[in-house]
C-alpha cells in the first residue's frame, strides 16, 4: 500500500455534491436575549444569505437550524465564530403545484412508510425560479429522496440555494 501522490487515491467529499440533499447546521446557543441576533448578524454582514431558519427553545438552550445559500462559506462563519453546531441532511422538496401542497408531500411519505422528523419552510425561492420549497428532515434520507423523485417531485440540491 502506498501512501502519497502517487497512490492515485481522489479524495472526493461529500461537500458540495449534487445529489439531492442539503445541509442544515444545529447550532447550539444558550437560551438569553441576544443570542440569535449574534448568530444571524454573522451571516446578515457577509454575501452568504439565511436560506432556512427554525428555532428549537427550551429553558436553558436553544437549538437553531439553519441552512445557508453556501454550505462551505456557512461552515467557516460558524467555525470562525465558534458557535458549537453540528450538521445533517435534509431533503428541500419543491412545493408540488397543487390546491393542497403539505398534503401531497405528506401522502407521498407515508406511501413508502417513511416518517417525517420535522419540516419547515424556506425563507426564499429557490432555484432560477424562485421555487417555494419546504426543508424536510425524514428518518430514511436516501428512501424519502427515492420515492419522492420516483413520484415526479422536484428536489433542490445545495447548488440550487446559490442561485
Amino acid at each position: 500500500m502506498s501512501f502519497g501522490d502517487e497512490a492515485g487515491v481522489g479524495y472526493d467529499t461529500a461537500r458540495g455534491r449534487d445529489w439531492p440533499s442539503v445541509r442544515q447546521f444545529n447550532v447550539f446557543l444558550a437560551n438569553r436575549m441576544g443570542a440569535l441576533l449574534d448568530l444571524v448578524r454573522k451571516f446578515e454582514t457577509t454575501d452568504v444569505r439565511v436560506v432556512s431558519l427554525t428555532v428549537v427553545e427550551t429553558a436553558d438552550c436553544a437549538i437553531i437550524r439553519l441552512v445557508p445559500s453556501d454550505y462551505e462559506r456557512g461552515y467557516e462563519i460558524l467555525t470562525a465564530a465558534k458557535f458549537a453546531f453540528t450538521e445533517s441532511d435534509l431533503l428541500v422538496v419543491k412545493l408540488p403545484d397543487d390546491d393542497r401542497p403539505l398534503l401531497t408531500i405528506t401522502k407521498a411519505m407515508l406511501g413508502a412508510e417513511i416518517n417525517i422528523c420535522y419540516m419547515y419552510p424556506l425563507l426564499t425561492g429557490v432555484g432560477p425560479m424562485g421555487n417555494t420549497a419546504v426543508a424536510v428532515y425524514v428518518d430514511d434520507f436516501e428512501a424519502a429522496a427515492a420515492a419522492l423523485e420516483n413520484q415526479g417531485f422536484t428536489l433542490f440540491t445545495e447548488n440550487d440555494l446559490r442561485d
